[in-house]
């Protein structure tokens, strides 16, 4: 049984949704929350060696099918051996991407059907979902100008153009408009400390929410 709460950062790269993960970690820290922090692609042993494959520029050849198959092979590996059981714990589980990131990347930057994205997801999770989505919507030339800032070499992914990320914004916001409860979006722009209280701010309000709803219930 699933005690705990599933909650995914998005946004493209650039957006700030990794400083995010930070600030709330040292958020749920202070206030004694049992929590786990991961990432995707990634999150387990064979994840990581599965990002390195995927991230790496020396792989500029690989195919729209085989990356498919590789985010969704390290999702199925990363919910049976990390998420399912920290939730099971009753922690909080703080991912850097999940589902979405395959829906908007792979379905509006690559092209490939929503509906076959979704079924093959579904496949890879065994229908686990979380609780919220939030997404940090960033202009593409200020998150462009971010990861220039960083002095590292663009990854696979970071190489694409920005018509590519352009897709990809418009793919996570359409997601966030077509299911709301599902889905919150803030801006990227806004102060980090301050958007950081916002966020955990919502955290919080859907976990008492389902906790009153469990205990009516």
């Amino acid at each position: 049984m699933r005690k705990g709460f599933f909650f995914a950062f998005e946004g493209i790269d650039g957006c700030g949704k990794s400083t995010q993960i930070a600030e709330i970690a040292g958020k749920l820290q202070n206030d004694v929350i049992p929590y786990h922090i991961t990432r995707e692609p990634g999150g387990t042993v064979i994840g990581e060696k599965i990002r390195s494959i995927l991230l790496s520029p020396e792989n500029n050849e690989m195919s729209i099918h085989c990356e498919l198959l590789l985010y969704l092979a390290s999702r199925a590996q990363h919910v049976q051996e990390k998420i399912l059981p920290a939730l099971q714990r009753g922690e909080i589980v703080v991912c850097d991407r999940f589902q979405d990131a395959t829906f908007a990347y792979q379905g509006y930057g690559r092209a490939v059907p929503l509906d076959t994205l979704r079924n093959l997801n579904a496949f890879a999770t065994g229908d686990l979902a979380p609780d919220c989505t939030f997404i940090f919507d960033l202009p593409v030339q200020e998150a462009s100008a971010r990861l220039k800032q960083t002095g590292k070499a663009p990854d696979r992914l970071e190489g694409n153009s920005g018509e590519f990320y352009e897709k990809i914004r418009k793919g996570y916001l359409d997601l966030a408009a077509r299911d709301p409860d599902r889905y919150a979006v803030f801006s990227g722009m806004e102060p980090v400390h301050l958007l950081a209280g916002r966020v955990y701010e919502k955290i919080m309000q859907i976990m008492n929410t389902n906790d009153t709803l469990s205990r009516e219930g």
